[in-house]
């Protein structure tokens, strides 16, 4: 029988999320807040008295108004938004509808998000090009390092960059604007992997003008599980197709972008967590006065707090200034301290020992030139920072095992 920590905030009532969990890790998967899974389930409820009905005549205008609901969130035109199941799917997509020659270079960074930088990897090796990992320590001192190393490995030979709006690994926020700027001075497009981005920062696609974005809608926007986007500029759309082709492809109809009727039907599936994602922008930016920018706000100074909470009572200093952090930080244990199997989805035996006997669900994760562990902590609006402290403590008495 593990403990049972302090509870979350006044707001943990809006999810279904287990009471005797003290739940730190909202950034891999997200939480779903219990009016829009109830929403969720009209839809599908909708769906299944009449799928004919549901998914051939109806299905149109509620899914072109949850999109231009997304789109004006991130500062996009509705026409260049696409739904997909995640992030990883919107990377890959990119990655297969590109086409790269030997001797291409395709580049990213150390802390590319490993799945994507498999993805990377597999079209790398299909074209004989090569991807080139820009070596980003850990800690970082600031965003112009980041953006200084970025620019030294640009060659004449690189064809794209790769690059995570939040990194997964750390929850560092990357300078994410001067990364496209630098490499587009260049003439080189940028997909950006924006998987943390939506609801934890504000984003304004308008503004960075990528080439390729996606995003989740699953994390920081609480959506159901199997909602993300794919942006791709205008004049790329041609060029970029759906994983699975479908009828779209041949379509004589007319009024519709093929861009449109490719990626919206891709065969037969269940698309209510699409439909829930503005209802998952007007529920959680209701939840404080000043709206969606009060509870980015709000997030990011707990998860300020707690980082430095964290630091001070495991006697580690912090590993990346206060701009570069959102909702997610990242606490480097001191070196000796903790040592694990970096196998990929292995899990720490700390983190399993946090959880089985604390009660507290948290990722300790391996960073690349960095030190032996990190401890990765989420701030949403259901916790609070007595979590936190009861987590320190915790840490510091499996310290005091070794």
């Amino acid at each position: 029988m593990s403990r049972q920590g302090p509870g979350g905030s006044e707001h943990a009532r809006h999810w279904s999320l287990d009471p005797s969990v003290t739940f730190l890790n909202h950034g891999s998967f997200g939480a779903c807040p219990t009016v829009v899974l109830e929403k969720q389930a009209e839809w599908r409820e909708r769906m299944e008295r009449q799928p004919l009905q549901f998914l051939v005549r109806d299905i149109e205008e509620p899914y072109d108004q949850s999109r231009a609901e997304l789109a004006a969130f991130i500062g996009a035109a509705p026409e260049d938004i696409a739904f997909v199941p995640n992030a990883t799917t919107g990377v890959s997509t990119v990655l297969r509808s590109l086409t790269f020659e030997p001797g291409d270079e395709l580049l990213t960074t150390t802390h590319e998000y490993n799945a994507c930088r498999n993805a990377l990897d597999f079209v790398a090796e299909r074209a004989g090009a090569r991807v080139v990992a820009v070596d980003l320590p850990f800690p970082v001192d600031s965003p112009d390092s980041v953006i200084d190393s970025v620019a030294e490995r640009i060659t004449p030979r690189t064809k794209l960059g790769l690059f995570d709006h939040i990194t997964s690994l750390t929850g560092m926020v990357m300078p994410i604007a001067d990364i496209v700027r630098t490499l587009a001075e260049r003439g080189i497009d940028t997909m950006i992997d924006g998987a943390h981005a939506p609801g934890m920062v504000p984003v304004d696609l308008a503004a960075i003008r990528p080439a390729y974005f996606t995003g989740n809608c699953h994390k920081w926007l609480c959506a159901p599980k199997g909602a993300a986007l794919l942006y791709v500029r205008r004049d790329l759309q041609p060029d970029i197709r759906p994983l699975t082709i479908s009828h779209g492809a041949n379509s004589t109809r007319t009024g519709r972008s093929r861009f449109w009727l490719e990626f919206d039907w891709t065969g037969t599936r269940d698309v209510s967590a699409y439909l829930c994602v503005g209802d998952c922008i007007r529920f959680l930016g209701g939840l404080l006065p000043g709206g969606w920018d009060e509870l980015m706000a709000a997030n990011r100074a707990l998860a300020l707090e707690a980082r430095q909470l964290l630091c001070g009572k495991l006697g580690v200093e912090p590993a990346c200034p206060d701009s570069m952090i959102g909702t997610l930080a990242s606490v480097p244990l001191a070196a000796g301290d903790y040592h694990f199997d970096t196998t990929a989805l292995a899990f720490d035996p700390i983190e399993e020992n946090l959880r089985s006997e604390y009660g507290i669900e948290v990722p300790m994760l391996a960073c690349p030139n960095g030190p032996a562990s990190i401890l990765r902590i989420s701030a949403q609006i259901y916790n609070r920072i007595e979590q936190y402290e009861y987590l320190a403590d915790a840490v510091l008495e499996l310290r005091a095992r070794t």
